[in-house]
């Protein structure tokens, strides 16, 4: 990995190819008569195929990011954009469509429902916008291939390992083909071993779908595969590194997080 000063865009990837681009973005909370400034001014641009890890200290803005990306929170001034359409001038209905169709989430502790099979749990994105069609049973085979999960395929949650909860999980947020993922600390809840198994998941997804991944982890043997890794200090980014070795190469992150007081 080679340091490279902070940028608001991936290399010299043409503007067609930024999935999820973040401009400005500031965010503050009221905590009695103070306000807390969580994001500064944060820019990131996220590109099609690119698997980008977020690290930082406990309130750098990490989760706050995702809050405001995914719609859970409004910013109070920047923007966030999915293939060219900035979230927060859609109507409250068209963001709703585009957070169901265009945006996938992963959570540290999976969040499926426990009375569906994995199969199910998998097709819930197309029941819940009713939208099963012929290709639905076709799209949930390939990821549960994909995910090594078509021998538990009719195996309830309890009956799974964390790790077979998490690719469920994925599975479930890449069934609509959506522009972006959002993963909050998925390897947070299994082992180092599962883990990497999960982050070979998430960078084949970014690449076989051409989605923008954005993943919050304190891992730095899981951020080491990714593509980029973005340091957030202060409510901005303050440094990057690109992925340019091997996945289990971390001296570099180490390496940036002394040298920014991580």
């Amino acid at each position: 990995m080679d340091s490279v000063p902070p940028t608001s865009s991936e290399g010299e990837a043409a503007d067609n190819m930024v999935r999820l681009a973040i401009s400005d973005l500031v965010k503050s909370y009221r905590l009695g008569d103070e306000s807390i400034d969580v994001l500064r001014g944060l820019t990131l641009d996220i590109a099609a195929g690119e698997l980008v890890a977020i690290m930082g200290p406990s309130g750098a803005g990490k989760t706050t990011l995702l809050n405001c990306i995914s719609g859970i929170d409004r910013p109070d001034g920047g923007s966030v954009a999915i293939s060219g359409r900035e979230i927060d001038y859609q109507s409250q209905s068209a963001r709703t469509q585009l957070r169901r169709h265009d945006l996938g989430m992963v959570f540290q502790f999976f969040n499926l429902v426990p009375t569906l099979t994995v199969r199910e749990n998998i097709t819930l994105p197309f029941m819940i916008s009713r939208n099963v069609g012929p290709g639905t049973d076709t799209r949930v085979d390939e990821l549960l291939k994909k995910t090594g999960l078509t021998g538990r395929a009719d195996h309830l949650p309890h009956q799974l390992s964390g790790g077979e909860m998490q690719l469920t999980s994925i599975a479930r947020a890449l069934v609509h083909r959506p522009t972006a993922l959002l993963a909050d600390e998925p390897t947070g809840n299994v082992n180092p071993k599962i883990g990497r198994s999960i982050m070979e998941t998430l960078r084949q997804a970014a690449k076989s779908e051409d989605t923008a991944v954005l993943m919050v982890t304190h891992s730095a043997e899981h951020a080491a595969w990714a593509d980029r890794v973005c340091f957030l200090k202060d409510g901005r980014v303050a440094d990057e590194i690109r992925h340019l070795g091997a996945a289990d190469d971390v001296r570099p992150i180490l390496d940036a997080l002394l040298a920014l007081g991580i």
